[in-house]
């Protein structure tokens, strides 16, 4: 089982970035997935997740109104979309997936982990 994550990279405040999550190994079509992120000396945070079939979604209030979650459950793939960054954005950031279909806000919700993509905003 194994979950990568790209897409990150070093943008300018007020800049975009898409991250795209894979997952393999199995199939994740019936499970929540998520984003969570970490900044240095800090604990992982909640960002954003979404149930299997989109309907039900869910952002941490400090990304509401700039970030975007998506997914194909067919092929796997989850996206985010980052719009409006914020020095404060900067963290390396995390896919997860759980094993229901509840859509959770906490790590001990997800039990599948990608390695991380860094994501650097510039002032």
């Amino acid at each position: 089982v194994q979950l990568q994550a790209f897409g990150g990279g070093l943008v300018q405040a007020g800049g975009s970035l898409r991250l795209s999550c894979v997952a393999s190994g199995r199939t994740f079509s019936r499970y929540a997935m998520g984003w969570f992120r970490q900044a240095p000396g800090k604990e992982r945070e909640f960002v954003t997740a979404i149930s299997w079939s989109g309907d039900s979604i869910y952002y941490a209030g400090s990304v509401k109104g700039r970030f975007t979650i998506s997914r194909d459950y067919t092929k796997n793939t989850m996206w985010l979309q980052m719009n409006s960054l914020k020095p404060e954005d900067t963290a390396e950031y995390y896919c997860a997936a759980s094993q229901t279909t509840v859509v959770g806000t906490t790590t001990g919700a997800y039990r599948y982990w990608g390695q991380g993509t860094l994501v650097t905003v510039s002032s």
